[in-house]
């Protein structure tokens, strides 16, 4: 720090240029990219658009990117609600589902005809996602959410298909495979001679177990009696693709470890091959269609990536020898791999640096685009430091520290900073080391934060994601608990001001460990799990066996739903909450968070809610991703007795005596 510029206030209360104006006003997603022969194309979501997910081409050789669509047009399926690979593009067409009508649309060449592009599917209550062109046959492969007769009352949930829509003058779909709850990843070998393609059942996710199917294909093209090749028992398996050479690779856990394996379509029985075979995660949860951890630079070289320790890497893969080869780079959160005659690209994150999306010409990477316009130069940055604790008997934890960093602030001498324990949601997921603006908004004030893997996080192997079956609730409450306890006892935190956040998931092991735990001083839940039954009735298809593993099957299990649900336990929360809702969220309805606000109303225990009228699951409009943060940090100010800049509209905090810390 420069002493001579450097105030002394108390951590809590640093004033900093991370404003959360940064995570909207000149910041973006950036998701699904794709290479074609003309140049690249991915996926914008702009807060300043209300979330509008906004398709981007940048041509080979060109300098800035082009958006090829109408201006009223967003680009983003529904289908799992998650969504995830909503386009395809190509040399000739690009083919893209509408964020509105969920149809399926075609554009020739890049010209728009009449100023609308040509619909490939009906109207109607369906939505598409994961496209794949057979291109000899004419034709588009995608998997197809029917939800007619769920919306008739004649089913319990949607259906899910394999379909194939023709590109001719009158386009019509045909169902290519059904009879599963679910499908993604369909592919065409390039010889066109086999179809493969993923499925799994409930009560299933499919990181607990999935099968990978291959079919051979008739002269018309349609498949013949598909075999299994992988996805035996508890068994995981991700991304099926084809290499050059028609071979095909996938990622499965068999090991215990999601590791590359290849299968020789002319020999399916016999056993798949293990490329590269070892203690590193090559997937990730399949929460999104189209994820994609490696590509084919050519038939006898991979790019992958893959994580350690939470912690991604690049890599190159010889396919003749088998042997990886890491390359030298800052990026710690690699993934979206995409290849295309020996140029890739891919999404990636260092601990200085936001996402960015980055070219690959086979050797030096290049950016092409950045979700952040506004670097954060580098004394304003906490960077994240593994650490490893125990938790509970015999058992161990991960998480990532960030400590308080502001070179324009200093904390009184023998004072320490409040701590935000961090639950990733999921919580089937993991922390990322990233640059995050959310954590450096919170670092950059003078709060510690931890953010947690907890027991049942990905990347450390499936042994330790499947401690988390049937103790959810308790595992990831434990560990949160014990994280906390951890920087304490290394003097690094505040005893008196240790707060807890998540969302989604981690909103539930936020409320659990309130309810069930004396650790913490506040929480702040967004769009979280109050009553787990009620989560069990009321949710989307894709998550609606979930707790099945991570709880146990409903309502046989219903006692235990009962005993790890906050709302039936509201006696034992005792310290001041907030709470962050969307209005539109489908997969953990606002009666969630309203039946806990009202709850803590009863006890008069100090409570502040914020909803927001049109958002879903997970924010997506700059209203309230910034009033979300800057609510949040007020909420702490008011609970641990500090100041906060008083440009930040204050929320409201029910039954909080002034002046008076819980």
């Amino acid at each position: 720090m420069n002493s001579n510029t450097t105030a002394d206030l108390p951590y809590g209360s640093w004033p900093s240029i991370v404003h959360a104006s940064l995570l909207t006003r000149q910041s973006v997603k950036l998701g699904e990219p794709q290479l074609t022969g003309k140049g690249a194309w991915w996926v914008e979501s702009r807060p300043e658009e209300k979330g509008r997910s906004v398709l981007m081409f940048l041509p080979q050789g060109a300098n800035e990117p082009e958006e090829p669509l109408p201006i009223s047009v967003g680009v983003r399926t529904r289908a799992h609600e998650y969504g995830g690979a909503s386009y395809l593009a190509t040399d000739e067409a690009l083919f893209y589902v509408d964020a509105i009508d969920q149809r399926l649309y075609e554009v020739i060449n890049g010209e728009v005809i009449n100023g609308k592009p040509r619909p490939l599917t009906p109207a109607g209550d369906y939505r598409y996602a994961d496209l794949w062109l057979d291109a000899p046959r004419q034709r588009l492969l995608a998997v197809r959410e029917d939800h007619r007769a769920k919306l008739a009352g004649t089913a319990k949930e949607e259906t899910n298909e394999l379909v194939a829509i023709s590109l001719g003058a009158e386009p019509q779909v045909e169902v290519l495979a059904s009879g599963h709850d679910f499908f993604s990843n369909p592919r065409v070998s390039p010889n066109g001679r086999y179809l493969s393609w993923l499925s799994w059942d409930h009560p299933h996710m499919p990181w607990d177990s999935s099968q990978c199917w291959l079919a051979p294909l008739d002269e018309a093209g349609n498949p013949q009696p598909p075999m299994l090749i992988a996805g035996f028992g508890a068994e995981s398996v991700f991304q099926p693709q084809w290499s050059p050479d028609n071979q095909l690779y996938l990622v499965s856990d068999r090991n215990d470890w999601w590791n590359l394996y290849r299968c020789d379509p002319e020999h399916p029985k016999q056993p798949l091959q293990a490329i590269a075979p070892g203690p590193a995660e090559f997937a990730t949860p399949q929460w999104v269609f189209g994820m994609s951890t490696y590509g084919f630079l050519s038939a006898t070289e991979l790019l992958c990536c893959f994580t350690q320790q939470g912690q991604w890497q690049l890599a190159t893969l010889d396919l003749g020898s088998n042997q990886l080869q890491p390359l030298e780079s800052p990026f710690t959160d690699i993934g979206q791999i995409r290849c295309h005659n020996g140029r890739a690209l891919l999404l990636a994150a260092s601990p200085t640096s936001a996402t960015r999306l980055l070219g690959f010409d086979g050797e030096q990477l290049q950016t092409i685009a950045r979700s952040s316009s506004t670097p954060l130069a580098a004394e304003w940055i906490s960077s994240a430091q593994p650490v490893t604790f125990n938790s509970g008997v015999g058992a161990e934890a991960h998480g990532f520290y960030y400590p308080p960093v502001n070179p324009d602030c200093r904390a009184p001498e023998g004072t320490l900073p409040p701590l935000i324990v961090m639950c990733h949601g999921g919580p089937t997921g993991s922390a990322e080391t990233g640059l995050n603006l959310k954590i450096q908004y919170w670092t950059s004030r003078g709060f510690a934060v931890m953010d947690v893997n907890y027991r049942g996080s990905t990347g450390y192997g499936r042994h330790y994601r499947e401690q988390l079956n049937g103790a959810w609730g308790l595992h990831d409450v434990e560990d949160a608990c014990a994280a906390a306890d951890y920087l304490i006892d290394q003097g690094l935190a505040a005893p008196d001001r240790i707060a807890i956040r998540g969302s989604s998931a981690g909103g539930y092991t936020v409320l659990a460990a309130l309810t069930f735990s004396d650790r913490f001083n506040a929480g702040a839940s967004l769009y979280g799990i109050g009553d787990l039954e009620t989560l069990a009735q009321d949710t989307h298809k894709f998550e609606s066996r979930y707790l099945d593993s991570l709880v146990g099957p409903y309502p046989q299990q219903q006692v235990i739903y009962q005993q790890r649900s906050p709302i039936h336990h509201t006696e034992q929360l005792n310290c001041p909450v907030i709470f962050f809702q969307g209005l539109d969220d489908k997969v953990v309805p606002p009666n969630q968070a309203e039946a806990m606000v009202a709850a803590l109303d009863r006890k008069q225990i100090p409570v502040a809610y914020v909803p927001f009228a049109g958002e879903g699951h997970g924010f997506r409009g700059a209203d309230a991703i910034q009033r979300s943060l800057e609510a949040e940090w007020s909420f702490y100010g008011q609970v641990f007795g500090f100041a906060v800049d008083d440009t930040i509209e204050p929320v409201a905090v029910r039954h909080l005596n002034k002046g008076e810390r819980s």
